[in-house]
């Protein structure tokens, strides 16, 4: 029974090596700080899309205005307009199309500024996010090397526990199993210096009378803890 539970006892802290891996909890971080990277590339890709079109509007707007002047300028240079009146409306159109067009242009120059930041921003995060997904990458691929030894480990030592197993009765194996899911893992504690070595208590005097007048083939149990006791040469009984 005591071989059987240390192989159990190997095999927990095997599980706990592998959930315990220092690289779990830099995976952890660093998919988290991904996420949040990846969020301000979405947002700094959504702004550079919506200043492009923004820009491209502008554009437009800048070139249909320029172009009316022209048209204005070309009937004012080619004499087509003869009446006084007429030719100042026009010279006066076209001084507030130069004003409409300064005006949008100042407001293209804003567009192109804020374009170029969100550009830049986009680029930075987007290189950092490429640093983190590496780093993932790297610890990602550290971490499963580690878990394939420790699961290589387990499985050695699950085979070790399956030969000492087909040597304990069923009903024996049945009772351990239950009190070591019952027990925190440890269903099998050997008895040494009148104490059980899974509750670490001493047993008083008449649990202990009773225990040394069970017949050897008798199982075992603490009177404390309830675990199957194992006699050792130190049982002190």
């Amino acid at each position: 029974m005591l071989d059987l539970q240390a192989q159990d006892s190997t095999l927990a802290r095997l599980i706990h090596r592998k959930n315990s891996l220092p690289e779990n909890t830099v995976i952890a971080d660093l998919t988290s700080k991904a996420a949040e990277i990846n969020n301000q590339r979405v947002e700094a890709d959504t702004a550079v899309s919506d200043l492009t079109r923004e820009q491209k509007k502008a554009d437009g707007e800048v070139e249909q205005v320029r172009a009316r002047r022209v048209r204005d300028e070309e009937r004012m240079n080619s004499g087509q307009i003869s009446n006084a009146k007429d030719l100042s409306n026009m010279q006066h159109e076209i001084v507030a199309l130069n004003r409409r067009i300064a005006t949008l242009e100042d407001e293209e120059l804003e567009v192109m500024e804020a374009l170029e930041e969100a550009q830049s921003k986009l680029t930075a995060v987007t290189a950092e996010l490429a640093e983190i997904n590496t780093a993932l990458e790297e610890a990602t691929a550290a971490r499963d090397a580690k878990v394939r030894a420790i699961d290589e480990e387990a499985r050695g030592v699950l085979a070790e526990r399956e030969m000492i197993a087909q040597k304990v009765p069923d009903e024996l194996t049945v009772l351990y199993d239950k009190i070591r899911k019952q027990s925190g893992g440890m269903g099998a504690a050997a008895l040494r210096a009148r104490r059980c070595e899974g509750c670490r208590l001493e047993i008083n005097g008449a649990d202990l009378r009773e225990l040394v007048a069970l017949p050897d083939d008798e199982v075992l149990r603490c009177p404390e803890c309830s675990r199957i006791l194992v006699r050792t040469l130190e049982s002190g009984v």
